[in-house]
């Protein structure tokens, strides 16, 4: 499979229901600390706006809601991998990304058969404590050269203007984060990030 070059996640459906009609073809729905009745809701909402504007929604962490609700795309981390029952995903049809960080980890990863592999903090980040010090785009190439035909995301602190080193070191696609959430004006900046990524990915 090819992955969009541009890969927003979003921290709530509001913002997904904001910039995915800008032309945002693949968004990540990242909740945290909702009540499982609002988690439904924000999901079942992101699928209705994804479908609606032909955008693909991936759900990050919550597996079990996103096959009750018919989803066919999640993102976990290694923690989440753990409790995950990737036989009943795969029989759903439901494509997986995983997080990676080191080679025992993209083993491990690779082992399921992911959609694809993120790697990061490509860069430094702002958005949560990291346990890992920065990738850098060296790793980056040596983790495509390692994943092969599996599309690579990278994630953590990327901007507009990194996207080309990123994109030459061999990833796939640019997950943004921080630099959209964090912006005086998100719909302005999701808007640059389109510009900057077309072309990409081709």
């Amino acid at each position: 499979m090819r992955l969009d070059p541009f890969y927003l996640i979003v921290g709530d459906v509001a913002r997904l229901e904001a910039l995915v009609p800008l032309g945002v073809k693949l968004v990540q729905l990242r909740l945290k600390d909702m009540e499982e009745a609002e988690l439904r809701r924000q999901i079942a909402r992101g699928q209705a706006v994804c479908a609606a504007h032909g955008a693909q929604l991936v759900v990050n962490d919550y597996w079990q809601i996103a096959l009750d609700l018919g989803c066919d795309f999640i993102h976990l981390g290694q923690e989440d991998m753990e409790r995950a029952d990737f036989d009943a995903l795969r029989q759903a049809g439901v494509r997986y990304g995983l997080s990676t960080h080191d080679e025992a980890e993209l083993d491990r990863a690779l082992a399921h058969r992911p959609a694809y592999v993120a790697l990061g903090p490509v860069y430094p980040t702002l958005l949560k404590k990291m346990k890992w010090a920065p990738q850098g785009l060296e790793r980056v190439t040596r983790w495509k050269a390692l994943v092969g035909d599996v599309p690579l995301v990278g994630i953590g602190g990327l901007t507009p203007d990194r996207l080309p080193g990123l994109f030459a070191a061999g990833a796939d696609s640019a997950a943004v984060v921080t630099d959209i959430q964090q912006a005086e004006d998100p719909v302005a900046r999701c808007r640059a990030w389109l510009a900057a990524t077309r072309g990409y990915g081709a």
